[in-house]
Parts: structure tokens; C-alpha cells; sequence
């Protein structure tokens, strides 16, 4: 890897208006400054699209493509598809970067010949983000495995699946891409990337902010959240066909959807979501019984195991009253 690699950073947007101009700006700031930045329009309805023409007419580094709607994964693949960096970064489009974000990371990837550098992140609300002031070139990092890796996603334990807050080799996605037209779209991927990967890094400061929005999927419900379990039975499917190893963690991530998706469609009272419920039930009693035995397993998703032994219905009820989805 060269001293100063070329790192493309790609921005999917529809319609955000409120809030491109602050994460434009953090990314433009940035202190490796060799970047091209690839800001992808897709179908904004709002005035969105024009702002990203002004600011690729200030930067000769943004490059804008316009295109119909198709969502978060459609948006990233067309920019996969002509990038041309080295190392590739994911930004939400109304999230912001610390001035430090690639530097850091590149730091680290560099460091501990990482294929994945992941950072801390601080979750904010439109009253502002104040960075904290720690030394960040010097920040404790912990290097995990291949294999570590995807046993701490999937057991939710120290790292995440979202595509957001970390630095990748661009090879890593060569035949590659996000399912269109699904939500956790990153979740989706996240096996085959890990598979080509010797090395992850995680550096324990906070390097990127992501911003909580009332309207965001996070703060409301609705059927399509529900693709969290189709992605999980595809990607158990998967792994109890071909690596064992990973049937525990597997099995623990996708108790924890289950449990999630109950909760939250009992929650909503707009719409019969009898069905849904039926298939996460089904799923919780599936799997309880050896995740409990797991001493892997959060002790949140033990918690929600001996509630479900008194039935859907006191589960519903007692734990769901005041349930919150997981950032």
C-alpha cells in the first residue's frame, strides 16, 4: 500500500437536504486529502440532487451520479461499480466524519496489516455532535481473526455488521455487491467479505457520527424491517451447510431478530401483523433452548429466553411495553 492511497468514499442520497451540506463538509475536511468522493443521487425528490451538482462544482474530488431510485444498496453498487480507490469508506448521507476518520484508520489498517479497520462511533441528534478530545493516532486497537470477526458480529459482541465507520480494501468486493430492494443490506454481505479477510482492526475512539432521525428505519416499524429475518435464515442456511463453526453465532444473532421484530410489530398497532409474529415465535422456540445452553450468548438474549417459557403473550406484554430497538 502506498503512503497516501487513493480512498474512495462512497455517499448514496435521497433526499436529505437537511443535512448533505454537514456531511459534505466533514468529508471534504478530512486529513488525508487524497480522495475521490462518489456521491450517489438516487432519485431525490427534494432539492437534494442539485446540492450535490454545487458541491462537485467546488471540488474537482466529487463526482455525482444521478440516477432513478433504488435504494441504499442500488445506490452503493453503482458506485462499487466505478470506483476507483484502493481503500473504500461508506458514509450516510446525513452522518459526519471526524476531520481524522481515514487517517486513523489507514493508520491502523497500515499498522496491523488489516484487510478491515473499524472505528468507534457516537450516535447524535440535530442539536450538534461535540467530538471527544482523546489522542486518536495512538487508540487502543484489538485485532481479530477471520474467524473472531464473525463470531463477535454475530454474538453482537464488540463489533456490527453496518457498512458505515470503517475503512475496507476495495478487492474485498470484487464480485461483491449489497441485494437490492432489501433492508440490512450490509448484514446480507458481511459473510463473504469476512471470508476474504485475514485481519480486522478496531480502534476504540470515536470517528464517526451517525445521526438519529426520528423517521429513520431504527425509530419506526414497518413490514419490510422484517427482511432482518429473511437475511439471517439465508445466512443460516448457508453456514449450517458449510462451516459448522459459526451454527451457534448464527443461530444467536438470529434469536436476537426474533425477539427484535416481535417486540416491536406488538408495539405497532396501525397494522395485523399476526403472521410476522407467528414466524418470529416459531423462530424464538427454535432456537432458545440451545442458546441458552451457549455461554456465548448475550446475557440480554438468556433474559429474553426465560421470559419466552411463560408464552408469547407475557412476553408481549411485560418486556415489550417499554422495548427500544438497538442503535
Amino acid at each position: 500500500m502506498t503512503l497516501s492511497p487513493l480512498v474512495s468514499v462512497i455517499v448514496p442520497v435521497y433526499n436529505v437536504e437537511a443535512y448533505l451540506d454537514q456531511c459534505i463538509e466533514s468529508i471534504l475536511a478530512q486529513s488525508h486529502t487524497n480522495m475521490e468522493i462518489l456521491v450517489v443521487d438516487d432519485g431525490s425528490t427534494d432539492s437534494s440532487g442539485a446540492l450535490c451538482d454545487r458541491w462537485a462544482e467546488r471540488d474537482a474530488r466529487i463526482s455525482v451520479i444521478h440516477q432513478p431510485n433504488g435504494g441504499l444498496s442500488a445506490a452503493r453498487n453503482t458506485a462499487l461499480d466505478v470506483m476507483t480507490g484502493q481503500l473504500v469508506t461508506m458514509v450516510d448521507s446525513d452522518d459526519v466524519l471526524h476531520p481524522d476518520f481515514i487517517a486513523t484508520l489507514l493508520d491502523a489498517m497500515s499498522q496491523h496489516d488489516a484487510d478491515i479497520a473499524v472505528g468507534g462511533y457516537q450516535p447524535f441528534y440535530d442539536n450538534g455532535l461535540a467530538w471527544p478530545t482523546e489522542s486518536r493516532r495512538h487508540a487502543h486497537a484489538r485485532c481479530y481473526s477471520q474467524h473472531e470477526a464473525l463470531q463477535a458480529i454475530l454474538y453482537q459482541r464488540g463489533l456490527t455488521h453496518s457498512a458505515w465507520g470503517r475503512l475496507y480494501r476495495a478487492e474485498l468486493f470484487d464480485g461483491i455487491r449489497y441485494p437490492v430492494g432489501k433492508y440490512y443490506e450490509d448484514f446480507a454481505i458481511i459473510y463473504p467479505l469476512l471470508k476474504r479477510c485475514s485481519t480486522v482492526v478496531h480502534i476504540d475512539t470515536i470517528l464517526y457520527g451517525y445521526r438519529q432521525r426520528d423517521k429513520s428505519i431504527l425509530q419506526t416499524f414497518s413490514s419490510r424491517r422484517a427482511d432482518v429475518l429473511d437475511v439471517g435464515e439465508q445466512l443460516e442456511t448457508e453456514i449450517m451447510a458449510h462451516d459448522h463453526r459459526y451454527a451457534g453465532a448464527i443461530h444467536s444473532r438470529l434469536l436476537s431478530a426474533y425477539f427484535n421484530i416481535l417486540l416491536l410489530s406488538h408495539q405497532d398497532k396501525s397494522s395485523d401483523h399476526s403472521t410476522l409474529q407467528g414466524r418470529c415465535w416459531n423462530g424464538i422456540k427454535r432456537l432458545r433452548n440451545k442458546c441458552l445452553l451457549d455461554p456465548r450468548v448475550r446475557i440480554k438474549n438468556k433474559m429474553g429466553i426465560l421470559v419466552s417459557y411463560l408464552g408469547q403473550g407475557f412476553l408481549c406484554n411485560i418486556v415489550g411495553r417499554n422495548y427500544q430497538p438497538r442503535p
